[in-house]
């Protein structure tokens, strides 16, 4: 597994390219077929879960991936916990598979540590058929609503007509500006009714536009007051790292000597041994890096969001 880890390195929330859609475009196949072709085609080789009755289906059609490989975990938020770790060591989301009920709630606090730590998941949950969605049917729990408040987005699907379509929306919402967990509901009658494979290039989400490009006006005022300032700091945490801008801070910091403190999130964005780290700050960081912050005239704040 350490070879896979090594081999891609992008950066988080960076564009994932498709990869085998054409193979399969325009085969008729099932529902649970599509879902692992649509993995294929966003370029997907590992994957993390635990199978049970309404994703087996799901696990049926992996087995013949010859893409995939499949991580078997011994409980769901394991599942969870080890997708979060692939995704931080490669920027790449990660994939996470589970059945209804008890094993999609499992998948609860591996969630909430993703959506917290702004990390990129596409978690797949097997769901009881639609027809008996709302009637306390056998392992069925609403596990959408249940994550609402630890998800980036979610997704209940409907039809299998728009499988295709959800999952290239939820990669690339969950790749995109600030990254983060997104959830797949799959009720299991969806996944055995027969489609033709027609993975979309392109995602149409007007909602949904991530600002990447700085306002002229709102740099130029930011340059001015850290012109002004006599005590100015760096507050770095994990976005630094989750957009690539750790030489970027670097020659911020050399050129103006502003010193440097980080969350526990921007560890390993700036140099630890460069002269302008003062080291972690909050709680858990050093008397020094928090005096700082207290007797600094203007806090610049990369990546970090002023938790506690």
């Amino acid at each position: 597994m350490s070879n896979t880890l090594k081999s891609k390195k992008p950066q988080i929330g960076g564009p994932l390219g498709l990869g085998s859609k054409t193979e399969k475009q325009g085969l008729r196949m099932n529902g649970a077929e599509a879902i692992i072709a649509s993995l294929e085609a966003e370029g997907v080789d590992l994957v993390f879960g635990y199978p049970g009755g309404q994703a087996i289906k799901i696990y049926d059609a992996l087995y013949d991936s010859k893409q995939i490989t499949h991580i078997l975990a011994r409980h769901e938020q394991g599942a969870v916990h080890e997708a979060d770790g692939y995704a931080r060591a490669t920027g790449r989301p990660g994939v996470v598979i589970v059945t209804s009920g008890p094993g999609a709630t499992n998948t609860v606090t591996g969630i909430a540590t993703a959506y917290m730590d702004s990390v990129p998941l596409v978690v797949i949950t097997g769901q009881v058929p639609r027809g008996v969605i709302g009637t306390d049917s056998f392992q069925e729990s609403d596990i959408v609503g249940i994550t609402m408040p630890i998800v980036k987005h979610s997704f209940l699907l409907q039809s299998a007509e728009e499988l295709t379509t959800t999952f290239r929306e939820a990669f690339h919402i969950a790749s995109t500006g600030r990254p983060g967990p997104v959830l797949i509901d799959v009720p299991s009658d969806i996944q055995s009714e027969q489609i033709v494979f027609n993975y979309p290039d392109a995602v149409n989400l007007p909602s949904y536009r991530p600002t990447y490009k700085g306002n002229a006006k709102q740099i130029k005022q930011a340059v001015g007051v850290i012109e002004r300032a006599s005590k100015p700091i760096l507050y770095v945490g994990g976005g630094a790292i989750a957009s690539g801008a750790t030489e970027e801070l670097v020659k911020l910091s050399t050129m103006m000597q502003i010193p440097v403190v980080t969350t526990l999130m921007g560890k390993g964005a700036f140099p630890a041994s460069h002269p302008m780290n003062l080291g972690p700050v909050g709680m858990h960081g050093s008397k020094f890096a928090n005096l700082a912050m207290t007797e600094s005239d203007l806090i610049i704040a990369a990546g970090a969001r002023f938790s506690d």
